[in-house]
């Protein structure tokens, strides 16, 4: 039985990562079947209203786009950078005609793959964080394989954050990318 390379470890984790924060936010999360996947969706995100300063929405469904990485991202002091590869996915990423809003969440590991997760009685620690940002009428990128995105430093993914998200969503808002 061969091991899982690198990268597929660095993918698990991202599942991980997601997993939990919905969870201790109190949501569901589900990894997309293989049509999702082909699509551009690694997992999805369900949460249930009412949502504090929530909208009229009682029921919130996020598509979620993992990624993780060791390389050390550019930052401008207000986001970091990730190379996102697959010109398609960044096109499905920034699409404005879907009825389900996708985000992108970026898992920033150390460099060192023994420091990605420590163990103890006391504790499961998965080290560094990830960022989550919505490429939704993003502009087209001039490239035709890969395209730099910003995420803003200001949006972690956390539980907190994510309950705020679904807030903001059970209004009906739609959430553009943002160019930094």
């Amino acid at each position: 039985m061969r091991a899982l390379s690198a990268p597929n470890i660095e993918s698990e984790l991202s599942y991980a990562y997601l997993h939990a924060v919905a969870s201790k936010a109190g949501m569901a999360c589900a990894p997309a079947g293989r049509h999702e996947d082909n699509n551009g969706v690694d997992a999805q995100v369900t949460a249930w209203g009412p949502f504090v300063n929530g909208g009229y929405l009682t029921e919130v469904t996020m598509k979620i786009q993992l990624k993780a990485t060791v390389a050390v991202p550019a930052d401008n002091g207000t986001h970091l950078s990730y190379p996102l590869h697959g010109i398609e996915r960044y096109n499905d990423l920034r699409s404005n005609t879907l009825g389900v809003p996708r985000f992108l969440v970026v898992l920033f590991l150390p460099s060192m793959d023994t420091d990605w997760l420590v163990h103890s009685v006391d504790h499961l620690m998965l080290k560094r964080c990830a960022y989550w940002v919505s490429l939704r009428n993003a502009p087209e990128s001039v490239n035709s394989t890969a395209t730099t995105v910003y995420l803003p430093k200001a949006q972690i993914f956390g539980p907190a954050q994510l309950v705020n998200l679904a807030a903001q969503l059970s209004h009906g808002t739609s959430i553009d990318y943002q160019t930094p």
